[in-house]
């Protein structure tokens, strides 16, 4: 008998790469790494890989489900990432190689220069009253100040949250105020595919909704006007000037291993967004040493480039703490892959010599899509490794990505983990795991996951089920911000003192990993988790709309792709100018990334008799599958004539 709730596995992947001779004999990671105990490798892995200030007396504290790591150690993230290197001689090492979209708009910071900006800065704030527990909003490009806003926030104690650029004022204001911010630091514009995003505008519209932020700094990029409010608005070059760029100026405050480091907000199953709480010593930790051995990191030697958004958790956790923390050298990218033409990237990863580059199977697909000829025009032989990261990889863009990108010859490190989780929790180690296109392979040293059944019993090789991790690891969340229930409901409800992951995942014969999407109303578009409800509440703000269920279905591109099945008021019609006008409404409330990829109008929605909408139907319309079980339905029929209404809108769209 099949366990219920039970998820399928079907697919079957028999090809694997074991690692080369060369690689494993310099690799960072050993074959004994795996057989270190748990306590034992997180001990050493503090006290060496961290600096502190005052030494903990205690590797971890576990009352479940709350956790604290390194208890009573004393230390600062601005320290370890910049100020320790720039002491150790190794000043003048590049941190940042940056490149604006604009062709030719390149900058290299070395660490030096990285700490002179990041303590002027700091002492601007302090003019603003931002000091060790003020709580600060970011919203930026992907430009250098960035990073150095938040290395501002550590060195003066300021816990920070980083709002993604594409976000709207609406998603803003909801971050900010539930955060409490009191400054907000933005830009002008920002620049993609040639065209100027106004940033600042949004930031008004945000602030005129967000009471609590009593000043902004604003960082002139574009050098357009913008419009500025006199007293509370500052430009960040003018808040600088005279301030002094010595680390004496504007020492590092020393801070407890547990104090709030940074919130990062993302898509839960309400509409309200989550505020994930990360605190300093266990997430530094835990992202510096993932860093080192997933990416067999090389910092006097490597060239590194990770993809991603810093709006988003991998950008914190592998942009800019991690990276910083051991002193390697990235690469800091504003642009799109394909601006001004689909080879952008490969001409980066030439000109920078790039050794490792991490991204997005999204990323990876599109690049398929465009074809490898891109790729072809540039001398690509510098690269040594290669890594994905923000949901499972389809075998065949894994096996493209090592063949027309790593040469047949890198290892690929797919690596899983969370927001919530803050590092890697299950990835090949390189030099050590025999990949396979597909699979994440194996827990991290220190992490112990399993798969369990609907009851909590471990599934065994083979099968699917939920994915669990049975006990704490450094950088994991410390609650959500201000709710303390749904925390709990949320991630440990399910299993008694088990941590649930919410996603589906198998174990293979040789105890391999394989992971196989979400197993609640979460969808994962281009990497981004977006939250159904969160898609249906804007669609339901609009004025005509009297009811929405949002689901998705897989897309070549981009993972996941938003269909909404909408309800019209009695006093609008469905139309095709309606269609992009509540897309639009979707893009102001949420952001554009959040847009859905169809809207199929329909006068009911398949409801049980109870009033529950039945998501799992519509993703059988979406999917073109046949539909699942329908006596439960209040009206059987309805959802035959949703599924015409598909087909006939599909047929349209290919007319």
């Amino acid at each position: 008998m099949t366990e219920p709730h039970a998820i399928e596995t079907m697919l079957l992947e028999e090809r694997r790469y074991p690692p080369s001779e060369e690689f494993a004999s310099q690799a960072n990671a050993r074959p004994g790494i795996y057989d270190e105990p748990f306590e034992a490798f997180w001990e050493r892995e503090g006290r060496e890989r961290l600096t502190w200030f005052e030494p903990f007396s205690e590797l971890y504290e576990w009352k479940p489900p709350y956790a604290k790591w390194f208890l009573g150690g004393k230390l600062n993230v601005c320290f370890n990432c910049v100020d320790r290197h720039v002491e150790a001689g190794n000043g003048e090492k590049v941190a940042f190689h940056w490149e604006g979209e604009a062709a030719g708009e390149l900058r290299s910071i070395s660490y030096a220069d990285l700490q002179r900006d990041v303590v002027r800065f700091a002492n601007a704030l302090k003019k603003l009253g931002v000091r060790k527990g003020t709580p600060v909003a970011i919203y930026m490009g992907m430009v250098p100040e960035l990073p150095v806003a938040m290395l501002a926030c550590t060195r003066l104690g300021a816990p920070h949250t980083v709002i993604f650029g594409g976000f709207s004022a609406d998603s803003l204001s909801d971050r900010a105020n539930d955060m409490e911010c009191e400054v907000l630091i933005t830009q002008d514009e920002a620049w993609r595919r040639g065209t100027a995003v106004p940033l600042k505008k949004v930031a008004d519209e945000a602030m005129s909704a967000a009471p609590g932020i009593r000043a902004s700094v604003v960082l002139r990029r574009t050098g357009n006007d913008v419009a500025m409010h006199e007293g509370r608005d500052h430009w960040w070059h003018e808040l600088e000037e005279g301030e002094p760029d010595d680390a004496a100026s504007c020492p590092c405050e020393p801070m407890d291993s547990e104090d709030l480091l940074f919130l990062m907000y993302t898509s839960g199953t309400t509409a309200k967004p989550k505020g994930i709480v990360h605190t300093t010593g266990g997430y530094l930790c835990g992202v510096a040493t993932t860093h080192n051995y997933i990416f067999d990191l090389k910092p006097e030697s490597d060239v590194y480039w990770c993809a991603a958004d810093i709006g988003w958790i991998t950008g914190h956790s592998y942009i800019v703490y991690g990276p910083l923390c051991n002193g390697a050298t990235s690469v800091l990218y504003e642009g799109t892959p394909d601006f001004p033409d689909k080879d952008r990237w490969w001409e980066i990863v030439e000109r920078y010599g790039v050794t490792i580059l991490y991204t997005a199977p999204t990323a990876i697909r599109s690049h398929m899509k465009w074809g490898p000829e891109y790729a072809q025009k540039h001398d690509l032989s510098s690269l040594r490794l290669l890594g994905s990261v923000g949901e499972p990889i389809n075998p065949e863009a894994w096996i493209w990505y090592r063949e027309h990108i790593g040469g047949d010859r890198t290892p690929i490190v797919d690596t899983w983990w969370q927001t919530e989780t803050g590092m890697v929790m299950i990835t090949p180690l390189p030099g050590v795991t025999t990949l396979k296109p597909g699979s994440a392979t194996k827990p991290f040293p220190g992490v112990s996951a399993g798969v369990f059944d609907e009851r909590g019993n471990e599934v065994g090789p083979g099968g699917g089920g939920y994915l669990v991790l049975k006990r704490p690891w450094p950088a994991m969340l410390r609650g959500i911000f201000k709710d303390p229930k749904r925390y709990e409901e949320t991630y440990w409800s399910k299993y008694e003192n088990v941590y649930f992951a919410g996603d589906g995942a198998r174990i293979d014969r040789d105890e391999d990993f394989w992971l196989l999407g979400r197993v609640d109303d979460v969808m994962n578009v281009s990497g981004h988790r977006i939250s159904t409800i969160e898609v249906e509440s804007a669609l339901v703000d609009h004025q005509d709309v009297a009811e929405a269920a949002v689901t998705s279905r897989k897309d070549a591109t981009t993972g996941e792709a938003i269909v909404a099945y909408v309800t019209l008021k009695s006093s609008a019609e469905p139309s095709v100018e309606k269609l992009q006008e509540l897309r639009d409404h979707v893009a102001k409330k949420i952001g554009p990334i959040a847009k859905p990829a169809n809207i199929v109008f329909t006068p009911e929605l398949p409801k049980t008799r109870s009033g529950k909408i039945m998501r799992r139907l519509l993703r059988d319309v979406a999917e073109n599958r046949p539909l699942g079980d329908t006596t439960t339905l209040a009206d059987p029929t309805v959802v035959n004539e949703i599924q015409q209404r598909a087909e006939d809108e599909q047929g349209a769209d290919e007319a």
